[in-house]
Parts: structure tokens; sequence; C-alpha cells
């Protein structure tokens, strides 16, 4: 087999500045491979004075990607910026989950090391993106180098500060109605489950674990996340066979449902719960 031998060539080299690559990723931002995420906006004005080069969210979970663009190689300045950026539009939109994402044409092993340590506390992503020379003409190609962050459990004593049932009536009559739907259907699985309510999310605890989360959406829809393991394939199976757009972190699924549907299909949320059950099960085992 033939394979054509290519080169990576500058940003700068072909004239094409940091806007230039801005508009690229802001057009079509699936190439990022994280996910199918839409745009937000772009050169947002940011309280610190700054602009945030490009805001995508994703339409399933409405997660929020705070991107950061440079040509050439990182700095700190860089990572100092997009961390900022993110705590900031963080602080924002609360209630969703956000990601840092920084990309660059080169990231050393100096500032890879620093990214790294970051990702630790933040839920930063580092892509580099090249220019790739070849026979047939330029490439560009955007590689993930990291994302690794996984945020830390729910503490199921959250119900002590204060947030109960007569809070989520007020906030969202739906969600916590779907939330008793689905703890009702899931005690089979769930042996002697309640509910947990925190600011956010209602949660299902089993033995002091959040087997799963509810969460408020806008019309009439929730969001639920549950952890699947090494069950990965079987719970994608299970969703596509009904239809349901998911997207999935490491360990965790996340997908959007309506308050209707959540009363009409009882099966889909007892296989989801006997799947879920299976994670806890595995991590015992290994405990």
């Amino acid at each position: 087999m033939q394979i054509p031998i290519s080169e990576t060539v500058s940003l700068s080299s072909l004239g094409l500045d940091e806007n230039w690559l801005q508009e690229q990723i802001w057009d079509n931002p699936s190439c990022l491979d994280l996910g199918d995420l839409v745009g937000v906006t772009k050169e947002r004005n940011v309280s610190s004075g700054g602009k945030l080069d490009i805001l995508l969210k994703n339409p399933v979970d409405d997660a929020m990607y705070e991107v950061e663009v440079m040509r050439g190689e990182t700095d700190a300045n860089h990572i100092i910026r997009t961390i900022e950026y993110w705590d900031l539009i963080k602080k924002r939109w609360p209630q969703r989950q956000h990601f840092a994402v920084i990309i660059a044409e080169r990231i050393t092993k100096r500032f890879f090391n620093v990214i790294q340590i970051l990702s630790g506390s933040v839920p930063l992503i580092a892509i580099q993106v090249n220019v790739i020379k070849s026979p047939e003409g330029h490439l560009l190609h955007f590689t993930k180098i990291l994302d690794v962050y996984e945020e830390a459990e729910d503490d199921s004593s959250q119900d002590s500060e204060g947030y109960d049932e007569s809070y989520w009536m007020n906030k969202s009559a739906e969600t916590l109605s779907a939330a008793k739907k689905i703890l009702e259907v899931t005690l089979s699985e769930y042996d002697n489950a309640r509910l947990n309510f925190c600011k956010y999310s209602i949660n299902i605890v089993q033995d002091g674990n959040n087997q799963m989360q509810i969460r408020a959406r806008a019309g009439s829809n929730v969001l639920i996340e549950f952890r699947f393991g090494s069950h990965l394939e079987e719970v994608i199976e299970l969703l596509e066979a009904q239809s349901i757009q998911y997207r999935n972190n490491p360990k965790m699924m996340v997908f959007s449902i309506s308050n209707k549907r959540v009363f009409e299909d009882d099966v889909l949320f007892r296989e989801i719960a006997r799947l879920n059950n299976r994670w806890w099960q595995d991590k015992s085992s290994e405990e």
C-alpha cells in the first residue's frame, strides 16, 4: 500500500491568523471531537474586560464549552485566560456543566504538565491543531491530547442544606413529579432507595450512593444522568433503540427526555436502573 508522506506547516507560514482559525471552529464545531456541539457566541465580552473566543454548547444537556484559541505555541497567559473565562461563564450559568477548552498549534511538555495538573480540579480539555501539507493540498487536523476530568461524587448529605420537596415544587414541579415517577418504577432495582433534594438536581439515593440524577431543563424536559461503567454498549443500544439523543462522559451517561415520556416508559427506566446497578456491583467487587 502506498501512503503519501505529509508534513506539518504552521498557520503563520500560510498567512493565516487566529481569527481565521476561530472561524473554522465556529463553522464546524464537530471538528473538535467533543460531540455535536452548536455555537452560542464568539468574541464574547466578559466581566474581566477580555473576550472569550468561542462559546459552544451541547444541545442534549446544555453543557457549555469555553474555547480559547491560540496560533503557535501555548503559554502561561493563554492557560490563565482560558481558566478565567471558564470560571466567569460558569458563574453566569451555574446550573450547567462547563468545560474549559484550550487550543494551540503546539502544547509543549512544560505546559502540558501544567494543564494536566490543573485538570484535576478544572474540567480542562487540551486540543492541538495542525495544518498538514500533503500532495492533495492542506488539511486542518485537531487532536485531543487531554480530556481526563471526572467530576467528584455528589455528596448525598446535601439535603441538610435546606433543599427539600417544597423547594423543588416551586423551582420545577414537573421535575419533581418526574423524579417521583422514576423512583417508583425503579424501586425493583434500587431497593430501599429515596429521593435526595439538592440545589440543581434531585437524586435517587441507595445506601448513600447517588444512583441517578434528575435535573430541570427548558420546557417540560428533564435531564437524566447515571453511571454505566463497562456497560456502555448496552446503554447506547438501549437509548438508540428508543431514539434518545445522549452524551457520555467518562462513566456518566446524560440524556434529555420529556416529562410526558417519563410517565409512559416504565421499561426504559427499569432497564437503566438495572445497568446502573451493575456498575455499582462491579465497583463493589473491585474494592
